[in-house]
This record gives structure tokens, sequence and C-alpha cells, in this order.
């Protein structure tokens, strides 16, 4: 996969409050990541290689193989190219971080650009800027307060299927709900409509299972988004954790470490994370200010939530979500998140205990 990672940093003052932002588009132009970030107070040369570095670090977490660099900075692609000196002590292990990230790559190319063509860029790197500069109350951690009106998603995972309750894999399948799955499916989808009463549109995956869920929101138009669709596992589809262990020890232990390993004949969780963005994307783009709920799969809603809380990979396999069990995000236009509620499953108390 080739990328282009487009990035930019500066401080007010330089040095002053310091910020950086990258982003990460695919050959369409779509953007497929940004990353943005406060430095403290530090110079203009260190956010821009920051910035680098954190845009090489999302190209890496995303699986590119080449990657095409474009900065307004002519001092760091000029050295990052070799052909300007790093004089300056300060950006040599900038420098060299960027240079061993870029190793790993296939291919990087680096090439100046406007200003007024690093608009995103620069507009990330403003926005960590503003809130570097803000006096943060003592003795806490302190985040600019979100502004313009909040998307909420109920996040909703389908209810239980015959594959469910055998804890086998149930990925790209098509596979319906049980009676039980559907009972879930309506209680899930009253407890959505109590936490977000103004609930205007159900999104689904387009699978049976989830489009069934996402029917119990009686009267509510349904949209189909095929970028939620649960991972696809391939060989593994079917079958049960422990099946997996005893027949693919080897590679059952490669996909559990690293994100980028895909099950026999499958699909990684960082392919399914880079349609899961695009996904978020356009609810952002259309739904904003909305209540909304998103009817989906273990895995897609794993990899939002681990995004929304800014978590690590590990996350992934250490967060259970029940089947018809719900969370809470809120989405503002200037990149805040608010994670209210994970897995809720409090509406399924009585059918549980039957």
């Amino acid at each position: 996969m080739r990328v282009t990672v487009e990035a930019d940093g500066g401080s007010r003052g330089n040095p002053g409050p310091a910020g950086y932002g990258a982003v990460v588009r695919a050959e369409t132009g779509e953007v497929l990541a940004e990353r943005l970030g406060a430095l403290g107070v530090t110079t203009n040369n260190v956010a821009e290689y920051t910035g680098l570095i954190e845009g090489l670090k999302a190209a890496l977490e995303l699986g590119a193989a080449e990657v095409e660099v474009r900065m307004d900075s002519k001092l760091v692609v000029e050295q990052m190219s070799g052909r300007w000196q790093i004089k300056h002590p300060g950006l040599r292990p900038l420098a060299a971080q960027a240079s061993e990230l870029a190793g790993r790559f296939r291919a990087v190319r680096y090439g100046w650009i406007p200003r007024e063509q690093n608009r995103e860029a620069d507009r990330l790197a403003n926005a960590a800027m503003d809130g570097a500069a803000a006096p943060a109350p003592a003795g806490s951690s302190w985040a600019p307060p979100a502004t313009g009106s909040a998307l909420r998603m109920v996040l909703v995972r389908h209810g239980e299927t015959p594959l469910t309750a055998e804890k086998r894999y149930s990925g790209s399948g098509d596979v319906p709900l049980s009676d039980r799955g559907r009972e879930q499916a309506a209680r899930a989808a009253a407890r959505a409509l109590e936490l977000a009463p103004a609930i205007e549109v159900v999104v689904s995956s387009p699978l049976t299972r989830c489009r069934d869920s996402a029917a119990a929101f009686a009267g509510l138009p349904v949209e189909v988004d095929d970028d939620l669709v649960e991972c696809d596992f391939g060989e593994w589809e079917g079958l049960t954790f422990g099946e997996v262990r005893e027949r693919y020890p080897a590679e059952l232990d490669r996909w559990l470490a690293s994100t980028a390993v895909a099950p026999p004949g499958g699909e990684s969780f960082q392919q399914v994370s880079m349609r899961v963005r695009r996904a978020v994307r356009r609810l952002q783009q259309r739904h904003e200010g909305r209540q909304i709920a998103v009817v989906s799969h273990v895995t897609p809603i794993k990899l939002l939530l681990r995004d929304a809380l800014a978590a690590g990979d590990s996350f992934l396999h250490r967060l259970y979500l029940d089947p018809a069990g719900l969370s809470l995000v809120d989405s503002w236009p200037d990149g805040g998140v608010a994670v209210r509620t994970v897995n809720e499953t409090a509406h399924l108390a009585q059918l549980t205990a039957r």
C-alpha cells in the first residue's frame, strides 16, 4: 500500500508553546489517519520533526509499504533527503528516529510543498498549539474543551447467533440471529433510545445479524455501511479459539502479537481499522450534531473504541463485548472525543437470569 504523509509543526515564540500535526492519505487522497499533539515549550524545527515522526508511525500502523512525505519545512525535507547537514545537535536524535522509522518501509520519498498545500497538517498543529498555549489547572491532565455540536454514537453489538453461543469465530459469513439474539436486539434498541432519545438513524453492517438487530429500532431509517462488516477470519471461520490454537498454533501466535497479521486467508485488524476509520469519518461528516445508533460487530466496535480512548493494540484482546452490549461515544468536529460507557449490559440482566 502506498500512502502520503503530510506533516507540520510550529511554536508560538520559537521557542514557545508548540504542537505538531500529521495526516496520512491514501492514493485517492482519502484521509486514513490524523495525528496531533502538544509538545510544551520548544522550537519550530523540533515540532516539525515530531510531526514527521508521528506521521511515519501512523503510516506503519496502517500497514503502508511506500510513503511519500510532503512538508512545507524546507529544513526537514532537505535534511531527511541527505542534501543538507544536520548541524543543530538537538535535531540529530529526532532525525535519527525518523530515519529508523523510514527504514521500515520499502521506500520513502520526501518533497517540499507550499504551506497552502499543507493546510490540514497545519490546522492540526495549530489545534495542538492552542491547547499548549492555554494554562492547565495545577495537578491535572488538561485538554482543551471541545467545541461545536457532538455526534453521539450508540454502538450496538448485534444479538446472539448460533456461532456466538458456541464461542466460534464468526466473521464475514452471513450468520442469522438466534431467537435469543432477536430478544437481545429488541432490549438493546430500547436501552439505546433511553441513552439517546433523539436517535434519528441507525447505521448497520450489511450482514443479516446486524441488519436484523437494526430492525429492532422500529420506525427508524436504516443505512447500510459496508465498512462496518466484521473482520474476515479466513480459515478460522466457524472454529473456536481452542480449535484454532490446536490447528494453527504458529499463525495464532503471530496474529495475537501484531495487528498487521491476518488469519490464513483472512483480514488483519489493521485492514479492518482502515475501513472503520473511513466509516467514522463519513458518519462525522453526515451526522454532525445528531444522535445515531451504529450496529456492528466485535472487531469494528473494539477498533473504534481503541481509537476513541487512544489505547494501544493490546486493548483489542483485553476488551470483552457482549452480544447486544452498548457503548456510547460522543465525537466533536474539532477532534474532541468522550467515551461515556463501554459494553453496558444491564438491559440484558433479566434475559440472562432466565
